[in-house]
């Protein structure tokens, strides 16, 4: 299986562009395969994206691709691994440049999620739309979500003021966000859904301050 650890070029769809066509041909076959279905598998969905589509576009042979990855399961955990990489790296990115930690705190947060749902290549969130795709037939993948989602959390804790509620707080918050990206996905604009989001942050934010 291909080491994720050595794909260093940030893959965000879009937001974060994917290599080119050029730009693949000199990466190890391994990196290849697993770009390709992060492009794939964010754009078009798991189920709609088979395994010769993968191995078309990355360029390598059958036997290459199974010496790399055994399953289309194995690739799929491969691609959840590496988009929770990649996407928590932007999402802190994004907090730092919106002022996260000069003082702005949990106001950063929509201005960083804005950015991301006006990209071109938004598609709402991975892991909700792999468990959607998946259910229970690949359990690791609710398992992956789970952990994707902690962390996200975690990382809005760390944006709210210190207090007994901060957990709890943060939690909210997340759940709001999710339903902001969901709602990203099929609103004719994001405007609504972050409204709402910033009026929550900004009682979160009254509370505290109280």
């Amino acid at each position: 299986m291909a080491s994720l650890t050595h794909v260093d070029r940030p893959v965000y769809n879009g937001f974060m562009p994917s290599p080119t066509t050029l730009e693949l041909k000199d990466r190890p076959a391994g990196e290849r395969i697993l770009l390709t279905a992060h492009e794939l598998f964010y754009r078009e969905g798991i189920r709609a994206t088979g395994i010769d589509r993968v191995i078309a576009e990355s360029g390598v042979t059958k036997v290459t691709f199974y010496r790399h990855f055994p399953s289309k399961n194995e690739l799929i955990r491969a691609f959840l691994a590496y988009r929770h990489e990649r996407w928590m790296k932007w999402f802190v990115d994004a907090l730092e440049r919106h002022g996260a930690h000069r003082g702005k705190g949990i106001d950063a947060l929509v201005p960083a999620l804005r950015d991301w749902f006006a990209d071109a290549g938004y598609r709402g969130c991975a892991f909700l739309n792999s468990v959607s795709e998946l259910g229970t037939a690949l359990p690791e993948v609710v398992g992956m979500a789970r952990s994707h989602k902690r962390e996200m959390t975690a990382e809005i804790e760390r944006l709210l003021p210190p207090s007994r509620q901060r957990a709890k707080d943060a939690q909210l918050v997340a759940l709001a966000v999710d339903g902001a990206i969901v709602h990203a996905q099929f609103d004719e604009t994001p405007d609504a859904a972050l409204k709402t989001l910033d009026r929550l942050v900004k009682l979160l934010r009254s509370s505290s301050e109280a």
